[in-house]
Order: C-alpha cells, then sequence, then structure tokens
C-alpha cells in the first residue's frame, strides 16, 4: 500500500455508495469514475432513477485498485486492463484448483468410510 492509500479514508459499512460518495473514498474525480466505467467492463454500478448510479463495496475497492494501477504504478488504460484480465483468471485457476482439491479430498473420505 503507498501512502496516499493510506490517506483514503475507511470505507464504510453500508450497502450503496453515491457516485459522490465513491469519488470521495477514492480521491478521484465523478467524471473519471464515469470514464473509467466505459473503459473497465468489470466496473459496472447499478443503475436506479434517473440513471443514477449506486456504488457497492466491491466497486469502492477495485476503483482504488484501478486507481493505483493508473497514477502509482504508470499502467496505462490498455495496460490496466490487461494486468486486470490476467489477475481475474489467476483467481479462476486458484478457484478451480480449490475445487479439484476439494473434490479430491471427498473421494478419499468416501473411500475411508
Amino acid at each position: 500500500m503507498n501512502r496516499e492509500d493510506s490517506q483514503l479514508p475507511t470505507i464504510p459499512s453500508k450497502r450503496y455508495f453515491t457516485i459522490s460518495e465513491a469519488s470521495n473514498l477514492c480521491n478521484v474525480e465523478a467524471h473519471v469514475l464515469r470514464y473509467w466505467e466505459q473503459e473497465f467492463s468489470q466496473l459496472s454500478p447499478i443503475k436506479r432513477r434517473g440513471n443514477r448510479r449506486y456504488y457497492q463495496r466491491h466497486d469502492v475497492m477495485l476503483i482504488r485498485h484501478i486507481k493505483e494501477l493508473l497514477y502509482d504504478n504508470g499502467y496505462t488504460i490498455k495496460g490496466a486492463k490487461q494486468k486486470l484480465s490476467d489477475e481475474a483468471s489467476d483467481q479462476e485457476t486458484k478457484s478451480s484448483s480449490i475445487s479439484a482439491i476439494r473434490s479430491e479430498l471427498e473421494s478419499i473420505i468416501d473411500l475411508l468410510d
């Protein structure tokens, strides 16, 4: 975590955040969030009446991660997209490995019974 992240406010324990709340929590302007929504498919807040955006905790965490990739680590938009995509596939690989291990353990338990 870098110095600036430690200065970001703690994310309150509530379900939804308006764009201005998300903007303040991540220290980026609202227009930047709207732009990032167009660029990063993973960032898709719920839209309600009047096309108002409501961000959830995972969206705020994603925004902070995108900000870190772009501003702190020097990634381009394209590079940050690729990094997020790589992280998602790494997570999927880990998840499928865990599922395979669980299945194997269940088979062993069945044999022991």
